[in-house]
């Protein structure tokens, strides 16, 4: 498993973490711990949180992860077997979504946010390829609380690259990242504070 240098000649120049086969540009911390303490409140105890639901196998899987979904219409999306119908933004959310855009360079209809209370939730190896979202759109993703391990591995490849995800911090995934890498959150037993990830999207 590959651990990237994240800035390239130790100063803040964001790089691409995978080397073949897409983008993702981890640009740290965009928010000031004041900040990020502030909105992970706020997502915790203002957002509708519930636990996720998929079919796995033919198996109805109830997740410990909860998720909640918003968007500038109170649209459907369906992945994993499930038709979710997404929320319209509260205003703290709107504003949450403009910062994240204003270093995406990227516009986002949607938000997708997950709860992890601990690190025993995590996330398998999956990709953002639904249906319903726009062919190689961008996928921001916002980190607030507990830091977390995060990887890439290449479909084909099977090369790795991990990196650390900070309270406060923004990883971008771009480009062709969704139909040639899979990511995962992985479980740990370490003591972690709760996290909320916030992945802006690109719907049809």
């Amino acid at each position: 498993m590959k651990c990237v240098d994240l800035f390239e000649n130790g100063d803040m120049k964001v790089i691409n973490l995978l080397p073949q086969d897409g983008a993702a540009y981890y640009h740290g911390k965009i928010l000031d711990a004041f900040t990020a303490d502030m909105y992970l409140s706020r997502c915790v105890g203002e957002l509708s949180w519930e636990h996720d639901r998929a079919f796995i196998y033919g198996k109805e899987i109830v997740t410990k992860r909860k998720i909640a979904w918003y968007a500038d219409k109170p649209v459907s999306y369906t992945y994993s077997g499930y038709t979710k119908r997404a929320l319209v933004w509260p205003d703290f959310l709107r504003e949450l979504k403009k910062v994240v855009e204003t270093h995406c360079g990227e516009g986002f209809n949607s938000c997708l946010g997950n709860f992890y209370s601990s690190g025993e939730e995590g996330m398998s190896w999956h990709s953002d390829a639904e249906k319903d979202l726009i062919e190689n759109g961008a996928i921001g993703a916002l980190t607030l609380g507990g830091e977390r391990k995060f990887s890439f591995k290449n479909k084909q490849t099977r090369e790795s690259v991990s990196l650390t995800l900070e309270h406060g911090s923004l990883l971008i995934m771009q480009g062709t990242t969704q139909q040639n890498w899979l990511h995962s959150l992985p479980k740990t037993k370490k003591d972690i504070e709760p996290r909320v990830s916030l992945t802006f999207r690109q719907m049809r």
